[in-house]
C-alpha cells in the first residue's frame, strides 16, 4: 500500500505537472474494432466525434461482417456527423485466434495517418481527449530514458449503471482501487511504463513497425500489454497520459464476473509472471482478517487489521478519487474488504487452470497465446 501511494505521488509530480507542447496536433487515425453492441457504445462513438482538436482526424470502425448488429449504429453516427471523417471497414479475414487483432491489421492498411489511436468500442472520452493524448508525444525524457515517445496510453475507470448489481460494482471498484494502483506501482518501481492499456493505445506507425507490427499479436490475449512492451523493447518510450477515459461495466451475473476476472488474472499471470506471484501478498485486508482468526482473536491482530484497512482506504481515496476522479469509489468504499477477498480468491484460482472465456469463445492460454479448445 505504501508503494502504491508512492507511485500515486510520483504520477502527480511527474505527469500532471510536466511541460508539454500545447500546439502539437498531428493528423490522427482512430481505429475501433467492433463486435456486437456494448453498453453505452453509441455515446462513446459520439464522444469521439465531438473532439476539440486543432488537427485533422479520422475514425475507422472495423467489423468482421456487414451483418454485425453494430453496423446500423455506425451508419447512424455517420448520418448524425456528416462533417466527420468516419469510415466503416469490413475485415472479412480471420488471420488468427484474436478476432480483434485480425480486424486491426486490416484496418491499419486503410488508415491514412502516421499517428494511430486504438481503443475499445465502448470507450467514452472528453472533448479534449485527442489534444491531451497527442501532447504527450512531446513529453520530455529523463536522464535515464531520453528515447523518443513511441506510445501513449491512458488510465480508465469502469462506469456502472445507477442500479448496477453487486458484481458490476465490485469490478468497477477493482479497476480504480486495485488495478490502477498496481499500474502506478509498476511505473514507479520500473522507472516508467513498459506496457499498454487497452483503453488507449496511441502510437506512431514507425514505432509499431519497429516493434514488429500487429501480425505477431494475432494469437495473443494481452495484445495491448504486448504492443506497449514490444514498442518499449524497440527503443521507444511509453508515456502514461493523465487523461482519464471511461469504459462500461456490464450487468454481470456471478458467472460473467468470474469469467472476466479470471481472464484478466490469467492474462496478467502470463504477461508478468514473477510480479504476478508477488501480487498475492498485496491483498493486505484479507491476510489481516486471516491473522485475526489464526491468532485466536488476540488484541494485536485487531490492531494489525485496523492498520491494514486504513492503508487500503488511503490507496483507494488517493488513486481512485484523487487521481482518477471516480466518484463511484466513495459510493462503494464499504465494499473494499469484499472486493479484496474476491481479488485474493481469483489470484489463487488463476493458477488452477489456463482456460479463458472471451466474448463467448473458449480458449486455452499457452505462453501468452490463445489456443482454441
Amino acid at each position: 500500500m505504501a508503494l502504491a501511494l508512492w507511485g500515486a505521488r510520483d504520477f502527480d509530480r511527474t505527469v500532471r505537472r510536466r511541460p508539454l507542447g500545447l500546439t502539437f496536433a498531428p493528423p490522427v487515425s482512430i481505429l475501433k474494432p467492433i463486435k456486437g453492441i456494448d453498453q453505452r457504445m453509441y455515446a462513446g462513438f459520439v464522444s469521439h466525434c465531438r473532439q476539440q482538436y486543432a488537427g485533422e482526424y479520422e475514425i475507422l470502425f472495423g467489423v468482421s461482417s456487414m451483418d454485425d448488429p453494430a453496423v446500423p449504429e455506425i451508419r447512424r453516427l455517420m448520418a448524425e456527423f456528416p462533417a466527420s471523417a468516419i469510415r466503416l471497414v469490413e475485415c472479412p479475414q480471420r488471420l488468427g485466434t484474436s478476432g480483434k487483432v485480425s480486424n486491426l491489421i486490416q484496418m491499419l492498411g486503410e488508415a491514412r495517418h502516421e499517428h494511430v489511436i486504438i481503443n475499445d468500442s465502448d470507450i467514452l472520452v472528453s472533448p479534449n481527449y485527442l489534444s491531451r493524448v497527442m501532447q504527450c508525444f512531446t513529453a520530455p525524457g529523463t536522464a535515464k530514458n531520453n528515447a523518443p515517445v513511441g506510445m501513449v496510453t491512458a488510465p480508465y475507470i469502469g462506469h456502472t449503471a445507477e442500479r448496477a448489481g453487486l458484481w458490476s460494482r465490485l469490478e468497477a471498484l477493482g479497476i480504480s482501487t486495485e488495478f490502477f494502483p498496481g499500474v502506478l506501482t509498476a511505473r514507479r518501481l520500473e522507472g516508467g511504463i513498459r506496457f499498454g492499456l487497452g483503453s488507449t493505445l496511441a502510437m506512431t506507425r514507425t514505432a509499431l513497425a519497429a516493434a514488429g507490427g500487429l501480425e505477431p499479436l494475432v494469437e495473443c490475449l494481452a495484445d495491448d500489454y504486448e504492443m506497449g512492451a514490444r514498442i518499449a523493447a524497440a527503443g521507444y518510450r511509453v508515456e502514461l497520459c493523465d487523461e482519464v477515459v471511461e469504459t462500461s461495466v456490464p450487468a454481470y451475473s456471478f458467472r460473467g464476473f468470474a469469467e472476466h476476472q479470471l481472464r484478466w488474472s490469467r492474462s496478467t499471470r502470463d504477461s508478468r509472471k514473477m510480479g504476478y506471484v508477488g501480487l498475492g501478498v498485496t491483498y493486505c485486508v484479507p491476510w489481516a482478517m486471516l491473522a485475526v482468526i489464526a491468532s485466536g482473536f488476540e488484541l494485536w491482530s485487531f490492531t494489525l487489521l485496523t492498520l491494514a484497512v486504513l492503508a487500503r482506504v488511503s490507496v483507494a481515496l488517493a488513486v481512485g478519487v484523487g487521481i482518477l476522479r471516480d466518484g463511484q469509489v466513495l459510493r462503494d468504499l464499504w465494499l473494499l474488504p469484499l472486493r479484496d477477498l474476491f481479488g485474493l480468491g481469483f489470484w489463487a484460482w488463476s493458477f488452477a487452470d489456463d482456460t479463458i472465456v472471451w466474448r463467448g469463445e473458449r480458449f486455452h492460454l499457452r505462453n501468452g497465446r490463445l489456443v482454441r479448445g
